[in-house]
């Protein structure tokens, strides 16, 4: 059992997500999945084998998962799967861009749930997980039992332009610093720059791109400073999927058309929805997830009041973890 209950819109500075959190737990499967000639995904299973399944996506893009990232869903009930995406985590090759798009994605996931013989799942996915998340729903939400969403990404180019340069308006230092990699003649457009830099035939032109961009991803993802969490993506087999993933899908416009999610959400408001969001996300901003809310009346939507953008703010873990909850007592 958790060691807290929910008190959604309580604060929860003074608990850590460990306080909600299901306990930690050891996968009871590993496996890896040729997905072509180049790309093989890493996935792992933990929890009930015979349980409902639930699929965890994970942000970045680039991301890749992490041991806390099973601990969102009671383990008795749920048959928990986790992977990492192209490119990500130990999915090889680490960083690689080629044949690395959303659709690619979202057919990377059908071919995992085939392989595992599973009918329907409830797919969970926070930041690009939520925007990867939303799509695979489009296309494929006959196998979709729910979603549970969080810090809402919608891959448009306000979004992109946003993280590249507007953050400065909450994190100037962090910005600074990101904008300062660059020679000033460059600032005008981080992002062309940055991806010049990240995919540079020098590995460690690379490698000072992707720990500049992380460091600043992770500087403003949290309310209030996580030295762990900043830490965490300033290792170089993390920074350096992230950064040079992430360049690759902003500069292609995250594959998607500016209006491809939200002009889709009629197709998906009949499958069962959780949004949770965190009030200060300045990664990705409220007004995303107001503006899907507001074509999705349906939806259970929680504003976190005392959060930011990390699923590792203890409010953030305290509303995920009542939402697959509350999907346990529907699922039953």
């Amino acid at each position: 059992m958790r060691a807290a209950p929910s008190a959604a819109g309580s604060a929860t500075r003074q608990l850590s997500r460990d306080d909600y959190l299901y306990p930690p737990l050891a996968p009871y499967r590993t496996g890896r999945l040729a997905l072509d000639a180049l790309h093989t995904m890493h996935f792992e299973e933990c929890g009930n084998p015979r349980g409902v399944p639930v699929v965890f996506l994970h942000g970045g893009p680039g991301g890749g998962i992490a041991p806390d990232h099973r601990r969102f869903y009671d383990p008795a009930f749920y048959r928990i799967v986790l992977y990492d995406q192209r490119g990500a985590g130990q999915s090889t090759p680490l960083g690689e861009l080629t044949d690395n798009t959303t659709q690619h994605l979202i057919a990377d996931l059908e071919r995992l749930r085939l392989h595992l013989g599973v009918e329907r799942w409830l797919v969970f996915g926070g930041s690009w997980g939520s925007t990867l998340a939303l799509a695979y729903a489009v296309t494929h939400g006959e196998h979709v039992l729910g979603l549970v969403l969080r810090g809402i990404f919608l891959a448009r180019a306000w979004e992109i332009r946003w993280f590249m340069h507007d953050m400065r308006f909450v994190f100037p230092e962090a910005w600074r610093a990101f904008a300062s990699f660059l020679p000033e003649a460059e600032r005008d457009d981080l992002l062309a720059g940055y991806y010049r830099r990240l995919t540079d035939p020098d590995r460690a032109m690379q490698m000072a791109a992707a720990h500049a961009w992380s460091r600043y991803e992770s500087s403003c993802s949290t309310l209030l400073p996580d030295p762990e969490l900043v830490a965490h993506f300033d290792e170089d087999t993390v920074a350096l999927a992230i950064a040079r993933i992430e360049a690759h899908y902003f500069v292609h416009d995250l594959f998607l058309s500016d209006d491809a999610l939200l002009s889709n959400v009629p197709r998906l408001r009949r499958i069962p929805c959780a949004i949770v969001q965190g009030r200060y996300d300045i990664v990705c901003p409220i007004r995303t997830a107001d503006d899907l809310v507001r074509g999705w009346p349906e939806a259970e939507y929680t504003v976190v009041p005392d959060a930011g953008h990390s699923a590792r703010e203890p409010g953030i873990a305290r509303e995920l973890v009542a939402a697959t909850d509350r999907f346990r007592a529907k699922l039953t």
